[in-house]
């Protein structure tokens, strides 16, 4: 099985190419601040690197967020463009599952933390049983990022974030934990491609800024 998997949810991109569960290739790249797209060139890269043609890829699996909005909505756009261009199954993982996965962390409770700005921040709680096992205790959710140490104290859990500000164990996402994570695409199954769209955890800053202006909600479509 051929996966290519790819990651945007905060301001690193991070993509990965494995033969069943062995990465063949992988890259990160900055998504923010960045003049032109960097994503897409990422994934050309690492097929190139692995030699693996892109009609020869039978799964496509994204990261669903929450994180960045932007960084978010990109990468959803191209695996989903991939995925239907190519006629493969699209799976989605939290993630925040691709932090702790793709951390290599031992067994104990971690509450993953991510930069939500605006003073909050996602956070989600799992447990890792063994090399091959990671439990999802509770999904991802927005606090304020003063109660995180409050938070993880209660659970009795490290905290790992891509951000030192929030995180003892330091650790972003990472494309290539799809293959510690089998049983949940297997559990999960493929996505919906016509209705699928990445977890953005809340409304973008220029909506806010619309709906407040207009008091009213920003018109779907």
């Amino acid at each position: 099985m051929i996966t290519l998997a790819l990651d945007a949810s905060t301001y690193t991109g991070d993509v990965a190419v494995l033969l069943d569960e062995r990465v063949l290739a992988e890259e990160s790249v900055a998504m923010k601040g960045a003049e032109h797209e960097r994503l897409m060139p990422a994934i050309a890269a690492v097929l190139g690197r692995a030699c693996v043609h892109v009609d020869n890829i039978e799964r496509v699996v994204c990261g669903a967020g929450p994180g960045s909005f932007t960084s978010l909505r990109i990468a959803g756009a191209i695996a989903k463009g991939i995925a239907s261009g190519v006629g493969v199954p699209l799976f989605a993982l939290p993630s925040m599952a691709l932090i702790v996965a793709g951390a290599d962390a031992g067994r104990g409770r971690y509450l993953t933390v991510v930069d939500a700005l605006r003073g909050e921040v996602y956070v989600a709680l799992f447990e890792v049983e063994d090399a091959n096992t990671l439990l999802e205790i509770a999904p991802a959710r927005l606090v304020r990022a003063d109660d995180v140490d409050e938070i993880a104290a209660e659970y009795g859990a490290q905290t790992m974030s891509p951000s030192r500000e929030f995180g003892t164990v330091v650790a972003s996402p990472r494309s290539r934990a799809v293959a510690r994570l089998e049983s949940w695409l297997s559990e999960r199954g493929p996505v919906d491609l016509a209705t699928w769209e990445p977890s953005y955890g809340r409304l973008a800053e220029p909506q806010v800024r619309w709906e407040a202006l207009h008091g009213k909600p920003l018109p779907a479509g």
